[in-house]
């Protein structure tokens, strides 16, 4: 079947998922600041994307929280590291750098972290934006900061009932 593409709309706006046979290696905002590294999306077809297409759809709904999507990310070693820290998070949670950095068992990388976090090739699935700064605030995205705020708001838990803590 060899690297292929497709599009879709999203709640934030179109997305690019590229294929490799059966495998995703690649989820692209409209707009992404990081290039993929892939020499060609392949040409345009849109067969065996469906399931993809329809986790996606079931996550912008608020009813799905861990996908379950055939991932091949191409990365040097390190990057993959970081992008298995990732998938480790919890829906609803977020890490900092140097959490993954210690995690990865190299405290003082938090840059390398970010910078690898930056470079992740499958966007949403591949959940780099639950990594946030040390203080808590947020930092560069590559599909920007108002997609950023928007999945990380879709993913918060609902509010309590302030009722019942009085």
């Amino acid at each position: 079947m060899g690297v292929r593409h497709t599009v879709t709309g999203s709640p934030v706006g179109d997305l690019t998922l590229v294929a490799d046979g059966s495998a995703l290696i690649g989820l692209y905002f409209e707009g992404h600041s990081r290039n993929p590294r892939l020499p060609s999306l392949g040409p345009r077809d849109d067969s065996g994307f469906e399931d993809v297409i329809a986790q996606l759809d079931e996550y912008f709904a608020g009813s799905l929280t861990s996908f379950s999507v055939e991932l091949a990310p191409r990365g040097s070693s390190f990057e993959l590291a970081v992008w298995q820290q990732l998938l480790a998070i919890p829906y609803g949670e977020t890490r900092t750098y140097g959490q993954l950095a210690v995690a990865l068992g190299d405290p003082g990388g938090a840059q390398a972290v970010g910078n690898a976090n930056g470079w992740n090739p499958i966007s949403i699935i591949v959940p780099c934006h639950r990594v946030v700064g040390a203080d808590g605030r947020l930092t560069g995205y590559a599909g920007g900061l108002s997609r950023k705020r928007f999945l990380l708001a879709l993913e918060e838990p609902p509010a309590e009932d302030l009722g019942r803590l009085f």
